[in-house]
């Protein structure tokens, strides 16, 4: 291991105070995503199983 790899930045990111994201916001980022995507998820099933599905 390098010495200035196992030295890095330690000093500045001792002192940062971790941040707390609201679970609201997480909630609506991960719906904001999640909805669309089942959406997308569905209508693929959908039009596959009519391909080669018969």
């Amino acid at each position: 291991m390098s010495s200035a790899a196992s030295t890095g930045n330690s000093a500045s990111t001792g002192n940062q105070q971790p941040t707390h994201t609201p679970i609201g916001l997480i909630a609506f980022a991960w719906t904001l995503v999640g909805v669309p995507l089942a959406y997308g998820l569905y209508q693929t099933v959908k039009t596959a199983s009519s391909l080669f599905g018969g």
